[in-house]
């Protein structure tokens, strides 16, 4: 055995008996036939120094002269494969970077960064200004960037053609520094056919780490609809025989209850929905089902939205508020409003004539006759309630304004927290860099949704409540299977931190904004950008579609909520073979675009359509 290999063993079994892996040690003494090696084996100086994942190439100054030759190669290339041969430079001048930190070059590591740095693309300036940052081997232990590179493999989807091309290349210069990094932390999705052009290639990049493989977006999602359940038996007051009455034979015989005709609609069956039984869903109630047709009831009544009838906006402005509130939410009922402060403080609003209701106090509740049939409003009182809000997960009761259950698993603040449309369960996603599925009823979270290399900023379920969108720091939307826990579709894309996501009404797109003013739509059918809105001139916190599916409405913090013709754009795809990997066309919004509608000063926090169609937002009012 060679003694590098073996040295290198050694440093394993160290690494494995500091871990108390005894099982595996073993196995691998036994197969690499070191039994009778003692237990005195390197320190954990050796161990670091064989996981190293940056080797020294010897002469810190090749770094910047092989850098400036592979710049100038992609100059110099055809135009066909320019582009393509463009997206290695940012991983490779990052990880040229980070070897020669590793390796105590500091001047020439700055040296380079300064030099070419400014080079690189927008969107990634803010990354290499953070990694500048970190200028000494120490400063990497424990950053959460530079783990990030060191960890994962920089992902870019490349033709054939361009990447013989640049192998070939490199054996011809003899680019060994190139040429490690290349091998050692960038992978290629490879693809047949012509390489692509610029604006396809900006199209999916920009993420902390790359694109999507191919192989990320392959597994079949449900995303059709739940048919929904048959709320006729529920509303039809029983027959009665009275002809069987002998005591009235002369009583005229009753009519029968006549159906509702808008409650015995059969809802169709969606070819593209899950099995009724793939996902544990709670038993619908009587009080469930009558809330459910009075939403049947108030969406008959809806106005039919489309570009020659545009929905009217009510704005909900909170004063003196500029930088305290941190987040909104409308019920779905557009009965009530929540806003929360940064003071950890939650305020609830009613939207209808109806005043909040609280239970009365303990001695006012001796008097309640316990047996009368309006027990529960009898406990209840007219007033506002405020209720207040900590760092952990935290289940309130409307009916007595209590903290109910208090949820604990996050190692770090919790950003966004969302219900599934089917109650029982609902999502949070946190600044650990995961999300998680909960049910009301468990302390412990169901699923643990670990992938993304950032923050979750903000989560959604999808609504069939099968499957969860996340949106994060990394740039990166996710999309997880609730069932098996894994992640099903992965979408790049996006240039900045996504703060806003909302599925259509039919369950197959997902529109996301982001702190880099754009709304992306996203067919979960192939995991494609299929449109990219980009009227917005700051980040985006709000998206929402209206009921019935034909426009989308996004809310900005540079004060303007624009509608979007959401009819129009699934029209002009649904004729199109969508199912091209390598090189989808992605559409521009402004045709997209019916109006703006900007505020004097207020940046838009939150949207909501209600069930007729009226559009609810609700913002702070900022004189700065």
């Amino acid at each position: 055995m060679a003694n590098n290999n073996k040295n290198d063993l050694l440093a394993v079994l160290q690494l494995l008996r500091k871990y108390n892996l005894k099982g595996t040690e073993d196995i691998l003494r036994r197969e690499a036939q070191l039994t009778d090696i003692p237990d005195t084996v390197p320190g954990d100086s050796d161990v670091s120094s064989v996981l190293a994942a940056y080797k020294s190439e010897g002469d810190p100054e090749i770094y910047e002269t092989s850098f400036l030759a592979l710049r100038n190669f992609v100059a110099e290339s055809l135009d066909i494969y320019k582009h393509e041969l463009a997206m290695i430079l940012y991983p490779v001048l990052v990880h040229m970077y980070l070897e020669l930190v590793y390796n105590n070059h500091e001047e020439q590591a700055k040296r380079l960064m300064e030099k070419f740095g400014p080079e690189q693309e927008y969107y990634y300036q803010e990354d290499l200004r953070r990694l500048a940052m970190v200028t000494k081997r120490d400063q990497m232990s424990g950053n959460d960037l530079t783990d990030t590179f060191k960890s994962n493999e920089f992902i870019i989807r490349i033709s054939r053609d361009t990447l013989s091309l640049l192998k070939r290349h490199l054996q011809e210069k003899k680019q060994s520094v190139i040429m490690n990094i290349v091998n050692e932390h960038l992978y290629f999705d490879l693809y047949e056919g012509v390489a692509r052009n610029k604006t396809q290639c900006d199209a999916t990049a920009g993420a902390l780490t790359g694109e999507a493989k191919r192989q990320d977006n392959k597994i079949k999602v449900y995303y059709g609809l739940l048919k929904e359940p048959d709320f006729q038996s529920l509303t039809a007051p029983p027959e009665e025989d009275d002809d069987l009455d002998p005591d009235a034979p002369d009583k005229p015989k009753k009519k029968k209850a006549k159906k509702d005709p808008l409650l015995s609609k059969k809802s169709k069956s969606d070819p593209n929905a899950p099995p009724a039984d793939r996902m544990p869903l709670p038993e619908l109630r009587d009080i469930d089902k009558l809330e459910k047709i009075k939403a049947l009831r108030e969406a008959s009544k809806r106005v039919n939205l489309g570009p020659d009838s545009l929905p009217s906006v009510c704005f909900y402005t909170l004063l003196n508020s500029a930088h305290s509130v941190t987040c909104a939410e409308i019920a779905e009922d557009s009965s009530l409003l929540a806003v929360g402060f940064a003071e950890s403080i939650v305020r609830v609003w009613s939207l209808t004539p109806g005043k909040l209701r609280e239970m009365k106090p303990a001695e006012q509740l001796k008097d309640i006759d316990r047996d009368a049939d309006d027990v529960l409003v009898r406990m209840m009182d007219d007033r506002t309630a405020e209720t207040c809000q900590d760092a952990t997960i935290r289940l309130w009761s409307l009916h007595t304004w209590t903290c109910v259950v208090v949820y604990k698993g996050h190692q770090f603040p919790v950003w966004d927290v969302r219900f599934s449309p089917h109650g029982h369960y609902f999502v949070t996603g946190s600044h650990d860099k995961t999300a998680r599925l909960w049910a009301t009823d468990s302390h412990q979270p169901l699923r643990i949704f670990i992938g993304h290399l950032a923050d979750v900023d903000c989560v959604q379920f999808h609504p069939n409540s099968n499957y969860i969108a996340t949106g994060s720091s990394d740039r990166t939307v996710r999309l997880w299977d609730c069932v098996s826990g894994n992640h099903v579709r992965l979408m790049t894309g996006h240039k900045a931190p996504i703060y806003a996501l909302a599925f259509s009404m039919c369950g197959r797109f997902l529109a996301s904004g982001a702190a880099d003013h754009r709304v992306h739509i996203w067919d979960l059918a192939h995991g494609h950008l299929i449109a990219a809105f980009t009227t917005h001139t700051s980040t985006i916190h709000s998206l929402c579609f209206s009921r019935d599916g034909t426009i989308l409405a996004s809310g900005s913090l540079d004060c303007t909520l624009n509608l979007w013709d959401f009819t129009k754009l699934c029209e002009d795809i649904s004729g199109e073979n969508v199912n091209v990997s390598h090189n989808p066309d992605v559409r521009d919004g402004e045709q997209y675009l019916l109006r703006s509608f900007p505020t004097k000063s207020s940046p838009f926090l939150t949207l909501h359509f209600t069930r007729r169609n009226l559009l609810l937002a609700v913002g702070m009012y900022d004189s700065g």
